[in-house]
């Protein structure tokens, strides 16, 4: 895999995350035991830390505290939860702790967002939160957001583009409609075989 023409397979988490790659992964990966607020205040501090590495001593990161907290407040505003900025991660209900680490992703401005099933284990009263956060950040045309996700109704929503493995190979990429349309795709993914998809043409026809 490569990234802004840099070679990043084998590279270690935080080597990739310094190249502008930025994943929220299908379980929750934060800090139980700090608040929201903490949370997200260290992701700015390392992406803070990252762009002033050089010229910039440690002593003078940590004494820009209140820049870092007032970036962090923004994000939790954006997410719709700068109200819970003082409770623990722990006690945190699934949907909000999904939303903590969209954030926390925010925080670390990476030039590709990847989500792995970011509605997993959400009600349908939670997801919505979620889909309109991803919505808002394919606003923002100098960034790429890579979506993994079985949920068909959520890959309508949000692909531009979509590309379907089976079985580890490459059956279909293209635009939605097309993709969704395709035969493979709708016995593989819609449980539709491929006579009742053309039989479905038939009567359309």
């Amino acid at each position: 895999m490569t990234l802004g023409g840099q070679d990043l397979t084998g590279q270690s988490p935080s080597a990739r995350t310094r190249a502008g790659l930025g994943r929220a992964f299908q379980l929750t990966n934060l800090f139980p035991g700090l608040s929201v607020l903490e949370n997200v205040r260290l992701a700015v501090q390392a992406t803070r830390a990252g762009a002033h590495r050089r010229g910039l001593n440690l002593w003078s990161i940590w004494s820009d505290h209140r820049a870092l907290t007032e970036r962090a407040e923004a994000i939790l505003h954006t997410v719709s939860m700068l109200e819970r900025r003082d409770t623990p991660v722990a006690s945190l209900p699934h949907g909000d702790q999904r939303k903590l680490e969209v954030a926390l992703l925010m925080a670390l401005e990476p030039q590709v967002y990847m989500f792995d099933e970011p509605t997993a284990g959400m009600g349908h009263d939670e997801a919505p939160v979620i889909l309109n956060l991803i919505r808002e950040l394919k606003t923002d045309k100098t960034k790429i957001i890579l979506l993994v996700e079985h949920k068909m109704d959520v890959v309508r929503e949000l692909a531009d583009r979509i590309i379907v493995l089976t079985n580890g190979t490459l059956v279909a990429d293209g635009a939605p409609a097309e993709v969704i349309a395709s035969p493979v795709v709708q016995e593989a993914y819609l449980g539709i075989s491929k006579d009742a998809a053309k039989d479905a043409d038939k009567e359309a026809a």
